[in-house]
C-alpha cells in the first residue's frame, strides 16, 4: 500500500466510539454473549469425550454442531433482518441455551448416547444466535460517520479475537474444579444473558421491528437479499474471508508440528499467542488510521500480506524466529476481517446488512474448517515448512482474484487525448 494512501488521523479516537450513547452497554452485552462462542467448542468437545470415552464421538458431535451453525448462519441472519433483533434473537438464544443445558446435563456423567448427543448438538448449532452480525449492524446505526464506523469495526474484530483466545482459558479454569459439562452450562448462561441484555438496549429498541412505513424498501431489497453473493462487494468480502479462514484453519496444527519437529512442542502455545497479539495490534492500528483509499481498494491487501508472511514463517530456522514471524502475520488478520465486514456492510441496503455480515462469518468459518482438514492430511506427508507455503496459497489466490475482479489499480487513470480531427 503506497504511503499516499495514509493520512494522519484527525478523526475521533476509540474512546469516542465507546462514549457514543448506548455504545458501551450494547457492545458489552454482545461481548458477554459472544464469550459463549469462545468457550463452547472446547467445553463441548471435552464433555462429549468424557461421557462417551471416545475421541471419534467427540469429533463427530462437534462436526455436526459446526456444520449446522455455519451453514445456517445466513438464514438466521435473514430472520433478524426481517423481524428485527428484538423479535428474532430471544427465541434463538432461548432455544440455543436450552439445548446446551440439556447437553450439559447429559454429559455431566458417563454413559450418554453418542447419537442423541449428535442430534442435540446439530439442533443447538442450527439455533446459534448471530450476535456478531447483529452487533456490526448496530454499529452502523450508532455510528454513521465513516471514520468512527471503521474504528468500531476494528474494535469489534479485536475484541472477538480476544474472546476466542480467553474462552479456552476459561474452560481450563472451569475443568480445574469441575467437569467439562460445567463449561457447556456456563456457555448456555452467557449466551442467554448476553442476548437478552443486547435486545434490551435502547439502541436495539430504537431500531425495533420493520414497520409498515419501511416495508416497501425492504420488499424492494428482498430479491437482492436472496442473491447477496451476486453483489460484488459481498462476494469479494466473502472470498477474502474464506481465504483468511483457509490460512488460519490449519495454523494451530502447523505450529504444533513445527514446534515438535524442533523438539519444543510446549512452545507452540506461545506461537499462537503471538498470532493473536499481532492481530490485536494490527486491528487497532488499522482502525486508527484515516485511509484515503476506499475499503474496496484495500480489501485484498492484508490477505496478500498474510500469505507472504506465512511463506516466510515456513522458512524460520527455529521456534523463536517463528514466534516473531507469526506475530507479523497476525498483524494482517484483524485488518483483513475488519475490511471484509466493512465492504460487505457498505455494499448492501438497510434491510440486508445482518445477512451480508453473516455471509462473511460463514465464509471464514467454512474456510477454517476446510483448512484444518486439508492441513491435517498434508502435514502427514509434507514438512511443516512446505505446509506453511501451501497454507499461504489460498490467501494469495483469493487476494489476486479479488484484486482482479475489483479492477483495482494503483496507477492514475489515463486521460483520453482529444482528437485533432
Amino acid at each position: 500500500m503506497p504511503l499516499s494512501s495514509l493520512a494522519p488521523s484527525r478523526a475521533p479516537s476509540y474512546a469516542a466510539v465507546l462514549r457514543t450513547r448506548h455504545a458501551c452497554r450494547t457492545f458489552g452485552a454482545a461481548l458477554l454473549g459472544r464469550l459463549s462462542y469462545g468457550m463452547i467448542s472446547l467445553a463441548l468437545m471435552l464433555a462429549v469425550k468424557d461421557t462417551t470415552g471416545s475421541y471419534s464421538a467427540a469429533g463427530g458431535v462437534m462436526a455436526l454442531f459446526g456444520a449446522t451453525s455455519v451453514s445456517l448462519s445466513p438464514a438466521r441472519a435473514a430472520l433478524v433482518d426481517r423481524y428485527g433483533p428484538r423479535r428474532a434473537l430471544p427465541p434463538m438464544a432461548g432455544a440455543y441455551a436450552a439445548l446446551l443445558a440439556v447437553l450439559a446435563h447429559l454429559t455431566w456423567h458417563p454413559g450418554a448416547s453418542s447419537l442423541l448427543l449428535g442430534v442435540l448438538a446439530a439442533s443447538a448449532g442450527a439455533c446459534t444466535p448471530p450476535l456478531g452480525p447483529v452487533m456490526r449492524t448496530l454499529w452502523r446505526c450508532l455510528l454513521p460517520q465513516r471514520e468512527l464506523l471503521q474504528r468500531a469495526f476494528s474494535l469489534d474484530s479485536v475484541a472477538e479475537e480476544l474472546l476466542f483466545l480467553s474462552g479456552p482459558l476459561l474452560v481450563g479454569v472451569v475443568i480445574g474444579f469441575s467437569v467439562p459439562a460445567a463449561g457447556v452450562a456456563i456457555s448456555a448462561v452467557l449466551v442467554l444473558v448476553g442476548a437478552l441484555a443486547l435486545v434490551s438496549s435502547p439502541a436495539v429498541r430504537a431500531i425495533g421491528t420493520p414497520s409498515s412505513a419501511n416495508e416497501a424498501p425492504a420488499a424492494q431489497d428482498a430479491p437482492r437479499a436472496e442473491r447477496l453473493l451476486a453483489v460484488a462487494g459481498v462476494r469479494h468480502a466473502a472470498v477474502v474471508a474464506a481465504g483468511l479462514g483457509l490460512c488460519l484453519g490449519g495454523m494451530e496444527l502447523l505450529v504444533v508440528a513445527f514446534a515438535e519437529q524442533h523438539h519444543h512442542g510446549a512452545t507452540a502455545v506461545w506461537v499462537l499467542a503471538a498470532l493473536s497479539a499481532g492481530s490485536a495490534v494490527g486491528g487497532l492500528v488499522h482502525g486508527a488510521v484515516s485511509w484515503r483509499t476506499s475499503n474496496r481498494a484495500r480489501l485484498p491487501v492484508p490477505l496478500a500480506g498474510l500469505g507472504v508472511a506465512l511463506v516466510v514463517a515456513g522458512l524460520s530456522p527455529d521456534v523463536s524466529v517463528l514466534v516473531a514471524v507469526v506475530a507479523v502475520a497476525g498483524v494482517f488478520v484483524a485488518p483483513a476481517l475488519t475490511t471484509a465486514y466493512l465492504v460487505a456492510d457498505e455494499s448492501v441496503g438497510e434491510g440486508v446488512r445482518t445477512r451480508a455480515g453473516a455471509w462473511v462469518n460463514t465464509a471464514v468459518n467454512a474456510g477454517s474448517t476446510v483448512g484444518t482438514a486439508l492441513v491435517g492430511v498434508l502435514v502427514e506427508v509434507l514438512s511443516p515448512a512446505v505446509c506453511f507455503a501451501v497454507a499461504a496459497i489460498p490467501a494469495l489466490l483469493c487476494s489476486a482474484a479479488v484484486w482482479r475482479g475489483s479492477g483495482i489499480t494503483l496507477l492514475p487513470k489515463r486521460r483520453d487525448v482529444p482528437s485533432s480531427q
